[in-house]
C-alpha cells in the first residue's frame, strides 16, 4: 500500500515539474528576440461583437519574413479594432494599416536590449528552477510522512533518489531551453 502512495507521490512530482517546464516554454515564447513570432500576439484581444476575442480568431496571421508579421482581418471593418487592440496590448510594436492588411515590423534589437532580454530570460529560468526545487522538497516531505506511517527506510531512500533524478533531469531541461533562447536573442 505504501509503495502505491510512494509511486503516486513521485508521479505527481514529475507531472508538476513538467508543468513548470511548459510554463517556462510559454513565457520564453513571449520574449521578443528580434524575429517575428506570432506568439507575441497571443495576449492581444479584439473587441468583436461586444466580446473580447483572440486576434487569431478574427484574422489570418503570418510571418512573410523574419522581421514582419502580417494580419489580414476576415472582415475589413475590423482593421481599426485590431489596430487599437495591438496598441492597447503594449507589445512594443506599432501597427501599419494600409486598408487591406496590418503589418507589424520588428525593429532590430540593440546590443543593450539583447543583454536585457538575456537577463530577463535567465530570471525566468531561475524562477522555474526554484519551482522545481520546491516540488522536490514537497515530494521528499511526503515521502518522509509515508516513512513515519510505515514505509521501509530503504524504499523511502529509493524514492528520494528518484525524486532527485527527476529534479536533475528537469533542471537540465530548463538550462537547455535557456541556452536555445539566449542563442536566439544574441544572434544578430
Amino acid at each position: 500500500m505504501h509503495e502505491d502512495e510512494l509511486s503516486l507521490t513521485i508521479d505527481m512530482a514529475q507531472e508538476t515539474m513538467q508543468k513548470a517546464i511548459k510554463h517556462l516554454e510559454v513565457e520564453l515564447s513571449h520574449v521578443r528576440a528580434g524575429r517575428a513570432t506570432l506568439a507575441i500576439l497571443d495576449n492581444v484581444r479584439v473587441e468583436y461583437y461586444g466580446a473580447p476575442t483572440a486576434l487569431h480568431q478574427v484574422s489570418n496571421l503570418s510571418t512573410p519574413d523574419a522581421r514582419t508579421i502580417t494580419i489580414q482581418a476576415w472582415d475589413k471593418k475590423m482593421l481599426g479594432e485590431i489596430e487599437k487592440a495591438i496598441l492597447a496590448a503594449n507589445i512594443g510594436l506599432t501597427p501599419v494599416n494600409n486598408g487591406d492588411i496590418i503589418r507589424l515590423i520588428m525593429p532590430p534589437l540593440t546590443e543593450e536590449r539583447r543583454r536585457d532580454l538575456v537577463k530577463q530570460v535567465r530570471h525566468m529560468g531561475e524562477n522555474t528552477k526554484v519551482a522545481i526545487r520546491n516540488i522536490r522538497k514537497e515530494a521528499n516531505e511526503d515521502i518522509k510522512k509515508l516513512q513515519k506511517d510505515g514505509l521501509p527506510e530503504d524504499m523511502a531512500k529509493d524514492g528520494e533518489d528518484r525524486v532527485q533524478k527527476l529534479t536533475d533531469k528537469f533542471i537540465a531541461e530548463v538550462d537547455k531551453h535557456l541556452a536555445v533562447k539566449e542563442q536566439e536573442i544574441m544572434t544578430v
